[in-house]
């Protein structure tokens, strides 16, 4: 038998485009003369919608959706994820998240997700109920296992006391292959995670996998599909694009399939299309179709205007450079290349002088104090200001261009460089930020070399350089990763060779500036720990570790 492998990119709640892409895929599928069609997770309704499950128009209007397409499906068998209400009298949550197949025009099989995550970005246990272990199915003359993302993740996560895999091979009933439908977000290096809890599972019961995963940005989430065939020696032996909707349609008589793209595809290049895919999915759903962003002849500004162009094209960029009083004409000039280089359109917009006025109209209460971060705060809160204007005024969607390492520590100016409405780097440490300016310009150079090559600065005061005020970089993410992805706290940091005055000092500036990252605006995920809603931190807090 065929089977077509088909991972979407939903808009999550428009049933109708989601069910357009499903019966598109499925027409094709059968054009093909496959038996059966894969869908991911919640395929119907998109993954996460969060708090609109909570709504009962939102239900009436999934479970409209789903009898119209069983409706409308050409004749094959179709296996997707969707929301399953569950009887008020039954007690717990009102609803389970599970997969169904459907043939002849209704449902013949369902099977209810067991392992609800609550951890990081996920709050499953909020909405849905657990499902019981359920039965193999057979289509065209296979036994299906069906599983739903972390049912198959139950060997890297200890907290759950089931293995719902282990249940569909225990006792008798036969398994000819395992599918897992999923909506399992990017991060780096997840992938090679994936692919051994995949050869594991693979040797252990000495079955194929079916694996089909959700694409697109979603908020601050990167799904990046790269759905797969793994055959029973652990083979990848047929697997979709990355950060793209895609079709595999692989051969059930001999496991195999093409490849889209290498089997193993993790590192700076997965980072890179996911970034991209995140600003084109934001911009686009959220009905933007262009962007400004403050070019500041920056590595920070330089890499996110990078991206933007590769995402929206040349027409739909806009950078703008804003210079102070402390500009350099070497900041300027690289501006002005970058923005040549990328094709985009370029403008400048001096501050100086409002810079000046601003000064002028704060002196009757400033007096003769002496200059501090009060007067840099000022210009980058004119720039963020003026930044506002445009967007305002023709539609753009200001991105914002801080790192995570700036972030983190509260190297960013409130109202200022944060405004914006999307971050697009805010989840990207500043040495990841030079490792992905350097692949950028691998093949010409894109971002100019001076760029990538001096020494970090606001510009915000005379000779100002980040190492005045911040360790160097490379010390730093050191230790914000073992802060923020590893849990540990500063003796155990200290430990491991770090100075503990220095690691106190992060840790402190880490805590005290939770207010900021509260208001910034959202960013796009490619760590194992963004900062946003899986990092649930109180801003009123003094607990120092």
């Amino acid at each position: 038998m065929k089977i077509a492998l088909v991972q979407t990119n939903p808009v999550i709640g428009d049933f109708a485009v989601n069910s357009g892409k499903i019966l598109t895929a499925c027409r094709k599928a059968a054009d093909e003369e496959c038996g059966l069609v894969v869908f991911p997770e919640l395929a119907l309704s998109g993954y996460p919608p969060q708090d609109l499950l909570e709504r009962p128009a939102f239900l009436r209007a999934h479970d409209q959706a789903l009898e119209q397409l069983c409706q409308k499906l050409p004749d094959l068998d179709v296996l997707l994820g969707c929301i399953e209400q569950r009887p008020h009298s039954e007690g717990g949550k009102r609803l389970y998240n599970s997969a169904v197949l459907i043939r002849d025009g209704g449902v013949v099989h369902r099977v209810r997700k067991q392992l609800l995550p609550s951890y990081d970005v996920f709050d499953e246990k909020r909405y849905f109920e657990p499902g019981e272990p359920t039965e193999t199915v057979e289509s065209n003359g296979l036994r299906l296992g069906i599983t739903i993302c972390e049912d198959i993740w139950h060997s890297v996560i200890d907290e759950y006391g089931s293995d719902p895999v282990a249940e569909l091979f225990a006792g008798e009933q036969k398994v000819d292959c395992l599918i897992n439908i999923s909506a399992s977000p990017f991060q780096r290096d997840k992938e090679t995670v994936r692919h051994t809890i995949f050869r594991s599972l693979c040797s252990r019961y000495q079955v194929p996998l079916l694996y089909v995963n959700q694409v697109g940005g979603q908020d601050s989430l990167l799904f990046d599909g790269r759905s797969l065939l793994m055959d029973s020696d652990g083979k990848i032996s047929g697997k979709c694009q990355g950060f793209a909707e895609d079709i595999l349609i692989i051969d059930s008589e001999n496991w195999s399939g093409p490849l889209h793209e290498p089997a193993e595809e993790d590192g700076l290049a997965a980072v890179h299309d996911a970034l991209v895919m995140g600003i084109r999915d934001y911009v686009g759903k959220c009905g933007f179709s262009s962007v400004v962003i403050g070019l500041s002849g920056g590595i920070d500004s330089a890499l996110t205007a990078a991206l933007a162009v590769k995402a929206l094209g040349t027409e739909n960029v806009l950078g703008v450079a804003l210079p102070s009083p402390y500009s350099s004409d070497d900041s300027m000039e690289d501006a002005a290349a970058l923005a040549r280089n990328l094709g985009c359109r370029f403008e400048v917009i001096p501050i100086s002088k409002l810079f000046t006025t601003f000064q002028e109209s704060l002196h009757p209460l400033f007096g003769d104090l002496p200059a501090d971060v009060t007067e840099q705060n000022l210009q980058a809160r004119i720039r963020g200001n003026l930044l506002m204007a445009l967007s305002n005024k023709f539609g753009h969607l200001l991105l914002s261009t801080g790192n995570k390492s700036e972030l983190a520590v509260g190297y960013c100016t409130l109202y200022g460089d944060m405004n914006g409405g999307l971050a697009v780097i805010s989840d990207v440490p500043k040495q990841l930020v030079y490792e992905l300016a350097r692949f950028i310009n691998q093949d010409r150079e894109i971002i100019p070399v001076r760029t990538i090559t001096k020494a970090p600065t606001a510009e915000l005061k005379l000779d100002q350089c980040d190492q005045d005020d911040l360790p160097d970089y490379e010390i730093l993410d050191q230790i914000l990763e073992l802060h923020l992805e590893k849990h540990l706290g500063s003796e155990e940091i200290a430990a491991r060779g770090f100075d503990g005055q220095v690691v106190s000092d992060i840790l402190r500036r880490v805590r005290i500036n939770e207010y900021k990252r509260k208001q910034a605006p959202m960013g796009l995920k490619v760590t194992s720990k963004a900062f946003g809603y899986g990092r649930r931190y109180p801003n009123v807090q003094n607990f120092q570790d």
